[in-house]
């Protein structure tokens, strides 16, 4: 491998201030009462650099795995990049490290398309450069929480000029108890916080980000190489085409259903900078590129239902009406990336491993029908309006 220095209720994890999420009641495997939470099965930090390796090696160079940077505690950041096409996709994984099911689905898609002679998969590589960073935050994820790895005060070793801010950020984690995560002893951020639309942004003592409708600082490293990575594309390519970050949320139902959700999909982030609600963002107006995002989300959704009758149909909508540009999909929809958001049911603390099988095939085919739609010219085809209709998320299940 090359080295290049280079959302409602509070339990929804995106739409949430400070507040970690809950998790809704119901009785399906995952709940407290039926299981322990192993996690075991996952691809951890080393077996990633191993995998990378031999996905890498038997693509005979099809797949290019990189260095991009580092995290806090000095843990490589991979990306790894595959076909050659002139329409971008970069999609992330872990950016917290306990939301796991991506970086298996991504590994299982680099395997494919590194290696497959299919048609399919020729056609793929020819349309498309799939851009991805499967372990994006690999402090959290050896850890296996939510925040990555840092102090206030190695922030302030990094930045002096935030010595007198009044910090530090709204989204620095010190409890003795997050999501069963003792922060106290030893804190950090949420790095899905620490984005910003100016993606030359340098931190100012007077900026210190109060709430999460504030943009970010780019102070973990981790957010920088994200960041580093993107604009490293818009100089290759003129714009990102797509942005996928893969999450996970807690135990929710179907709206008007007793059915368990298994993923939740979304393509809004930021209102509108065409709109009033928008208008802080006007700068950004001619970038953003909503009907884009809504299509790619039915391209998802439509991959998902054509699973048949099956828990692949529990799809919802994910909150909407939200506003949060320290997001990375919030920074990069208004920097004119179509952008969806994936958030498969269930950390690692409320189901371990539970259904991995499951789960993960749920990203990897809404991952294929954006892919394959991109690839193929069918995405502007599909109605934006269809986004609409996808069905709601409930918090409880409808008796």
């Amino acid at each position: 491998m090359k080295k290049q220095v280079f959302a409602v209720a509070s339990s929804i994890v995106l739409a949430s201030s400070v507040a970690i999420p809950t998790f809704a009641a119901g009785n399906h495997p995952g709940t407290p009462e039926q299981q322990t939470y192993n996690s075991s099965g996952w691809t951890d930090y080393a077996q990633l650099t191993k995998k990378l390796e031999q996905i890498e090696k038997s693509s005979q160079g099809t797949v290019q795995v990189d260095v991009v940077g580092q995290s806090n505690q000095g843990l490589d950041i991979y990306q790894a990049r595959v076909g050659h096409g002139d329409k971008v996709i970069l999609i992330e994984s872990e950016i917290h490290g306990n939301e796991k099911t991506g970086t298996e689905a991504i590994l299982n898609l680099l395997s494919y398309l590194g290696s497959s002679n299919s048609p399919h998969a020729q056609k793929i590589r020819e349309e498309v450069t799939l851009v991805t960073l499967p372990k994006m935050n690999p402090d959290a994820s050896e850890l296996d929480r939510r925040g990555n790895d840092m102090s206030w005060s190695e922030v302030v070793e990094d930045f002096p000029q935030l010595a007198e801010a009044g910090g530090p950020t709204w989204n620095y984690y010190t409890a003795p108890n997050i999501q069963g995560d003792n922060y106290a002893a030893n804190p950090g951020f949420d790095v899905n916080r620490d984005f910003n639309p100016d993606l030359d942004y340098v931190p100012e003592a007077e900026d210190v980000p109060g709430s999460s409708s504030e943009p970010g600082w780019y102070i973990t490293p981790e957010a920088q190489t994200v960041r580093d990575v993107y604009k490293n594309l818009q100089d290759e390519f003129g714009t990102v085409d797509v942005f996928i970050d893969l999450h996970h949320q807690g135990l929710y139902y179907v709206d008007g259903t007793s059915d368990p959700v298994t993923l939740s999909l979304s393509g809004q982030f930021v209102p509108d900078p065409n709109s009033e609600d928008g208008a802080k963002y006007s700068e950004y107006a001619d970038n953003y590129d909503y009907d884009y995002s809504r299509q790619l989300n039915v391209a998802a959704y439509d991959a998902l239902q054509e699973m048949g009758n099956s828990p692949f149909d529990n799809i919802t909508l994910y909150s909407q009406g939200l506003d949060l540009p320290g997001t990375a999909l919030g920074s990069f929809a208004l920097n004119g990336s179509g952008t969806v958001l994936f958030e498969v049911t269930g950390q690692t603390q409320s189901l371990g491993q539970k259904k991995k099988g499951m789960l993960v095939k749920a990203v990897e085919t809404g991952l294929r029908g954006i892919i394959d739609g991109v690839a193929e010219n069918t995405v502007e085809d599909l109605n934006p309006e269809d986004y609409e209709e996808i069905p709601e998320t409930a918090y409880r299940p409808s008796l």
